[in-house]
């Protein structure tokens, strides 16, 4: 079995109502999540071939990118994907206090209600920097967190071969959350290798499922 960073361990012990950090362990099951977009270059491409293969995923959005590409967050909504926060500016939310971090959500909560009335979006921290008084305001909220079981490193500046190759040697698990990023084409490259392997081996890949009420 992968080893687990201890972040993850840790919060894997807490609540899925709080943190999500697996989504359900179907057999088969695979959660695709993309932060840092939309991109008006990188995201249309991995939606092409997420929709070329059947495939759905959640994206973590940024408010300002949000403001600027409305389109796009409206196609990866028709097109069946999930939506969910990822700040208003990617800042480094350890040198922001509470207050400050909550405007970011807050923020980007209400651009992201224009394509999604279904309540609240799962909210991922940038950088998955989580403080304990930033866990304890969702927890008084009853707002879900969404963290990631298994990082692809696709921000680390790798070749694309090499990653895909790490995915293909140590594969996801059932119900892994696979962090990604369409911010770069680094994620389209690699599961331009690996969609269609997979999805030949029978495994589903899917957005995370709506928070529960």
């Amino acid at each position: 079995m992968r080893q687990r960073p201890m972040r993850q361990h840790l919060l894997g012990l807490l609540p899925e109502r709080l943190v999500l950090v697996h989504g359900p362990r179907d057999p088969g099951a695979l959660y695709l999540s993309f932060d840092d977009g939309p991109h008006p270059e990188h995201t249309p491409r991995l939606l092409d071939l997420l929709g070329e293969h059947g495939a759905r995923a959640s994206f973590f959005l940024v408010g300002q990118r949000v403001e600027r590409y409305p389109a796009l967050v409206e196609r990866i909504v028709a097109e069946g994907h999930a939506v969910g926060n990822h700040s208003y500016s990617h800042p480094l939310f350890r040198q922001l206090d509470l207050r400050a971090q909550l405007d970011e959500v807050e923020r980007t909560d209400r651009l992201l209600a224009d394509f999604d009335r279904s309540g609240p979006p799962r909210f991922r921290p940038p950088r998955g920097d989580l403080s304990l008084s930033l866990l304890l305001a969702f927890a008084r909220r009853g707002r879900n967190l969404a963290y990631w079981s298994y990082d692809s490193l696709d921000y680390q500046s790798r070749p694309s071969a090499e990653l895909a190759a790490r995915l293909e040697r140590h594969p996801p698990e059932d119900g892994d959350v696979l962090l990604m990023h369409d911010d770069s084409d680094c994620a389209a490259q690699v599961l331009a290798r690996l969609l269609p392997a997979w999805r030949g081996a029978g495994r589903s890949l899917r957005a995370l499922p709506p928070v529960a009420a």
